[in-house]
């Protein structure tokens, strides 16, 4: 499985990482994955010291308050993506180095507590208007950089899976800690 996709890794590994994401996905309800995280974030992080929340998972990795701010801006870029797809005719959706958003916004000094109330705010207004689309607009489409055509209801599915990547890697980087 590949959970991972890095900037100007060509088509074969986004198709590979894709691929992974909607089996990891599977069968589970989009929307229900994606208003159940917070919930589980807010629970798995509950009374961890902030030290061990700052704490990378090794050399060169993201620490839990690292990958909370990750799931912060990715929100607000998927957020972007899908007003641009329900506003506009195949829009032109672009790709975003998640290696360079960490490096340029400092996720390793990344507070987990103002992650978490970041990632709420988003999911919260993005969560209130994808469970008010109709079929329609969960049709309409972008043209991803990376992906090609992409429909709303996919990137939907993409960022549900994206979610329990992450959820996985929190639990990972806890238990790695010494949980």
């Amino acid at each position: 499985m590949r959970y991972a996709n890095k900037a100007g890794e060509g088509p074969r590994a986004t198709a590979d990482y894709v691929a992974s994401l909607l089996e990891l996905l599977g069968d589970q309800e989009p929307l229900g994955v994606l208003a159940a995280t917070l919930a589980a974030l807010a629970a798995v992080i509950a009374g961890i010291p902030p030290a061990r929340l700052t704490q990378p998972e090794g050399p060169g990795k993201w620490s839990v308050a690292g990958v909370l701010q990750h799931l912060a801006d990715s929100e607000v870029v998927n957020g972007f993506r899908i007003r641009l797809m329900l506003a506009a005719d195949r829009p032109p959706i672009p790709a975003y180095d998640q290696d360079a958003w960490a490096a340029a916004f400092g996720y390793e000094a990344a507070d987990a507590s103002l992650a978490l109330r970041d990632f709420s705010a988003a999911r919260a207004a993005n969560l209130r208007l994808w469970k008010s689309l109709d079929q329609p607009a969960m049709e309409r489409a972008g043209i991803h950089a990376e992906r090609g055509v992409e429909s709303v209801w996919r990137l939907i599915r993409l960022l549900a899976a994206h979610d329990l990547v992450h959820r996985r890697q929190i639990d990972r980087i806890l238990a790695g800690a010494g949980r």
